[in-house]
Parts: structure tokens; sequence; C-alpha cells
């Protein structure tokens, strides 16, 4: 029996290198996996966090005779615009308060993102709340069913 002996030289330089490539495959390999493995919990509660469903919603409004629409747009988490639409002369004039009271709704309403908490002169009481309850009645058309549970 005759065998050739072999020398293997390693350097430890090389050996130090290859370590850390392989173990920096693995951990790229790990991390891939992680990224693109389908329904990652993450996008689950993102979805179920969602107060709306984003879209334009409205709400039609009569008042003496002529219909005014209110129309709300939201996206998934935000109110991002509240405005009156179809407003006749005739409502405006017979209600001279109804735009002054709908513009400090609105702006109460976008800066605190709720309902809750808006304040009202006891000049335009009546208007305000009629005004309050079709963006209300919108709002609530625009809710996810995980919100309102």
């Amino acid at each position: 029996m005759s065998s050739k002996t072999k020398i293997v030289v390693l350097h430890m330089k090389e050996l130090v290198y290859t370590g850390i490539f392989a173990l920096l495959g693995i951990l790229f390999i790990v991390l891939i996996i992680i990224m693109f493995l389908p329904g990652s919990k993450d996008a689950k509660e993102t979805a179920s966090t969602s107060i709306y469903q984003p879209g334009v919603y409205s709400t039609t409004l009569t008042l003496g005779g002529n219909s005014i629409d209110i129309e709300v747009v939201v996206d998934e988490n935000n109110i991002n615009s509240i405005r009156l639409v179809n407003l006749d002369e005739a409502v405006a004039t017979m209600y001279p308060l109804i735009e002054s009271s709908f513009q400090d709704l609105v702006n109460q309403i976008c800066e605190s993102q709720s309902l809750d908490g808006i304040t009202y002169s006891d000049d335009n009481k009546y208007t305000t709340l009629v005004l309050l309850d079709a963006i209300s009645t919108s709002l609530d058309k625009a809710r996810t069913s995980d919100a309102t549970e």
C-alpha cells in the first residue's frame, strides 16, 4: 500500500475571510426568506388597524326643500377633507350661518381627526348640530367593520 502523503497549507487569513463570507451569505438568505414570506404579521396588523375604507362619502342634507350634499374624503386612517356640494344661493341666503359654521367644523375635525370635543357658539348651535350630524353619517359610512367593533 503505497499512499502519497498530501500536505495542505491553509493560511489563517483565508480561513477568516471564508468564514465571514459564509456567515454573511447565510444571513442574506435568511433575510430574503423573512422579507418575502407571504402573510407576514406586519401586513395583517396594518390591515386590521385601518379606521376607514378609503374613498369619498356623501350625505344629503335637506334644508328648506333644497338639498345640500356634504362630502367627506378619507384615506385609511385620516379625514382628508370635508366640503359642501351643491350649495344653492337660496339656501346660503336663508341660512347665512351655514357656511361659516361649516368651515369652523371642518377646521376642528381635520385638525383633531375626530368628532369628539367639537366646540361651537350658542349663536349657531342648531346649524352646527345639523351639519355635525350629516358629517357623522358620512363618516359612519366610511368606517371599516373592524373599527366599529
